[in-house]
């Protein structure tokens, strides 16, 4: 085992040490290392090339393809890692390919990982890929050759020392998929109005809201170097989806990346880039203007990134390697009969040609899946000292890679996707809710809702096993604003650090809550300065220091909490960014409400944002007492649009007080509409009949039985260190 794990965090390069592992002398030479790069290219032109809906050929190479091979040995321990230049491939393939490498060497399937890199310029090695066959002729070429690749790497095996670096590069990654407003849902190819988050929104389309995930912003740099520090093989795994190349066959930013490790580092060594958990990133930043570029210039930047981080690891030798591997079962979310039905249907005209627009291609996906209701699922984990490799057959969001590496037991650990077979898109379950491109069923996004989590459960139970310790627990740090709140004693807190549902956790474990389905979890939280789309991480948040602070996206659904005993008296404190312009719909949004879930009355307490309707000018907060009685209370200040506010509602039984960024806003005198509130819940997000939800982000939300003081409200502002928007007062009569 290593005793050493440096950990290299932004751009600073800094070192973090681990305590030493037991078990092994220090300084015994035990490890080796071998490594080779076989191409794959197409022997035979022109070939089926995938990556697409639509069916497509290519007569001709841009790019050499590779697999890049690995193997690694130590006393008692040898295993091997290929990435391969190709979109992806069936489960049947790498079978085969491990049989192959099993039948010259001896080493055994469940001690190979074959993934690959996902380039979309790659031949066709799986059919059914949507409407793209496999190319039975490049298949059945690429596989020796791939197996020859890791019999040379293990032939290769000689001593070596290994280290390894985590570098932050969130400037090269960004989510695709954008949340849709609520009046702009898309239709999906079934002919449904479904589509509520979708891939590739293109820049600045004011008909998205904001990104619909986190993003996974590490590189991670693998290194083996001889006993003579000469470089064997630099193994890198990034999230990011691919950059794109031009009609003919090529390994994309991959192959550019890897070149470049090769130029730099010289003496013959392999560099290899493995694809991260990326199935909702990409290279393009939605939240900005379109920027110049190209797949070359990407792939320096990321390799200078990656050679300064390899010129500051200490290699050791004295490493030891597990492995292990898991099986697990999963359903397909099977067509409907009236589905069925539409597919035949589409199917029968069509015959026997291609598809040739999305209705037909999921036809055929539906005929294909009802075909195949079930699958199994190669699940791997790596250890080598005390760095973790988590191999995943699907197309997994940026979110997944982010809780495996938060609760691994191991010093650091990286994700390789579509690793072992190729079993689609993976979003978790509440993604599957805001629909779009990869939660249509498919061969590439047709398992179980509840897939997500069974594949992180399998993975951790694997990085359990291969390091002998239990996973980390999630525990996101309180930083001074967290621990502000905390000390004015809230009936709830919730932080909203969760990375998933439906369950809310409650700081002040004292409120039973939940999330209802329309929400998206560990987006970028409130900051000190700023709020735009494309932020940077904050270090040392006040919110969540030393981490960074996360937000939940509310997209047409609710936080619902039972808080039993809180009166009329009460004070709601609440960070919100709101997404959408205030010219959308008639109620920009609510951001709070207490009343009877469902009561079209809304009689209750909500707090919102106007919009066009009536005598309020729109993009400033409001107060309602619910449609009986009819009295809006609003406010002063025009709210900054795509930016956070601090917003503090203050109640006793007659007199209402709203605080905006730490000031007075509202003061009215105002009675309570109705008896018994504390049978009452709270709904955070909406309004209780579900009228003009909350269309963005909300953050460290904390309801208090008790009415706030004009200071305790301003302290609470003031330690989190936050830059409060120009105030604009709203001009009198405008939005009539």
């Amino acid at each position: 085992m290593i005793d050493r794990f440096f950990l290299i965090p932004a751009l600073t390069l800094a070192a973090t040490l681990c305590g030493p592992c037991p078990g092994l002398p220090a300084g015994e030479e035990v490890l080796r290392a071998g490594a080779v790069a076989v191409d794959i290219s197409p022997l035979k032109l022109p070939a089926i090339r995938n990556g697409g809906f639509i069916e497509a050929s290519s007569n001709r190479i841009d790019d050499p393809l590779f697999a890049r091979c690995l193997a690694v040995a130590d006393a008692s321990e040898v295993l091997a890692i290929a990435v391969v230049d190709s979109c992806m491939f069936s489960r049947k393939v790498c079978d085969e390919i491990k049989a192959k490498v099993k039948e010259k060497i001896g080493l055994p399937a469940n001690r190979i990982l074959i993934s690959a890199t996902h380039t979309h310029s790659a031949p066709s090695a799986m059919g059914f890929c949507l409407s793209s066959r496999k190319d039975t002729d490049y298949t059945r070429s690429m596989i020796p050759r791939v197996a020859a690749g890791i019999v040379e790497a293990h032939a290769r095996l000689r001593p070596a020392r290994v280290g390894w670096a985590v570098v932050d590069a969130h400037e090269y990654t960004n989510c695709r998929r954008w949340i849709r407003r609520s009046d702009s849902l898309g239709n999906d190819p079934f002919g449904k109005r479904t589509i509520g988050a979708m891939m590739h929104p293109g820049y600045l389309n004011p008909a998205y809201v904001g990104p619909s995930g986190p993003i996974d912003p590490q590189l991670s740099i693998l290194s083996f170097v001889s006993q003579k520090n000469e470089p064997i093989c630099v193994l890198a795994n990034y999230s990011m989806h691919y950059y794109g190349a031009g009609a003919g066959f090529s390994a994309d930013y991959y192959g550019e990346f890897a070149r470049y490790l090769e130029k730099e580092l010289g003496g013959g060594m392999v560099g290899i880039m493995s694809q991260g958990t990326s199935g909702d990133l990409h290279w393009m930043d939605y939240g900005k203007p379109r920027q110049g570029g190209n797949r070359q210039q990407y792939a320096g930047a990321l390799g200078k990134l990656a050679v300064d981080a390899w010129r500051r690891i200490e290699h050791r030798s004295d490493v030891t390697l597990a492995m292990s591997e898991l099986l697990l079962p999963l359903g397909r979310r099977l067509p409907s009969a009236e589905r069925l039905e539409w597919a035949r249907s589409l199917n029968e005209r069509r015959g026997q040609r291609r598809p040739r627009n999305r209705p037909e291609v999921y036809a055929e996906q539906a005929r294909w899946i009802h075909d195949n209701p079930r699958s199994e699922l190669v699940l791997q984990a790596v250890r080598i000292g005390e760095l973790g490799i988590c191999a995943i057959p699907n197309e997994v969001y940026g979110i997944t890679g982010l809780k495996l590496k938060a609760q691994s037991p191991l010093a650091a650990t990286f994700n390789m996707e579509l690793a072992n077979g190729a079993e689609g898109y993976i979003p978790p379950p509440e993604q599957h809710k805001l629909g779009g491109y990869t939660t249509w069923p498919a061969r590439t996004a047709g398992l179980e809702e509840q897939a997500e989590p069974k594949i992180v459960e399998g993975l951790l139970t694997l990085l359990e096993r291969v390091s002998g310790r239990k996973r980390r627990a999630l525990s996101p740090p309180h930083g001074p604003y967290a621990r502000a709140v905390l000390a004015d004693r809230p009936a709830a807190y919730w932080r909203f650090e969760e990375l998933g549902g439906p369950a809310a956790v409650d700081s002040s474990e004292k409120a039973t809550s939940r999330f209802e389905d329309g929400t998206a979890f560990y987006l970028p939280g409130v900051r000190r300065r700023g709020g735009g789309v494309s932020t940077p991480p904050e270090e040392n948040s006040p919110f969540s220091s030393p981490g960074e602070n996360h937000a939940v996206h509310f997209a047409g659904g609710r936080l619902q909490a039972t808080l039993p005993g809180l009166g009329k008296t009460y004070s709601v404190s609440m960070w919100f960014w709101n997404g959408i312009a205030s010219n959308v719909k008639p109620v920009t949004g609510y951001l709070f409400s207490r009343g009877g879930d469902g009561d079209r009355r809304a009689l209750g307490e909500p707090l919102g944002i106007s919009g066009p309707h009536g005598d309020l000018p729109p993009g400033r907060l409001f107060f309602y007492t619910g449609n009986e009685v009819g009295r809006v209370v609003p406010g002063r200040t025009v709210l900054e649009f795509r930016d956070w506010h601090h917003v503090a509602l203050v109640r006793d039984p007659a007199v209402l007080k709203v605080y905006l960024d730490g000031k007075l806003e509202i003061e009215a005198e105002l009675e309570w509409t109705i008896d018994q509130p504390g049978k009452l819940p709270v709904f955070i997000g909406g309004r209780c009949d579900k009228l003009f939800g909350f269309e963005g982000k909300l953050d460290e939300v904390a309801v208090f039985d008790r009415a706030l003081g004009a200071a305790e409200v301003a302290a609470q502002f003031k330690v989190s260190e936050r830059v409060a928007p120009r105030r604009k007062e709203a001009q009198k009569g405008a939005g009539k």
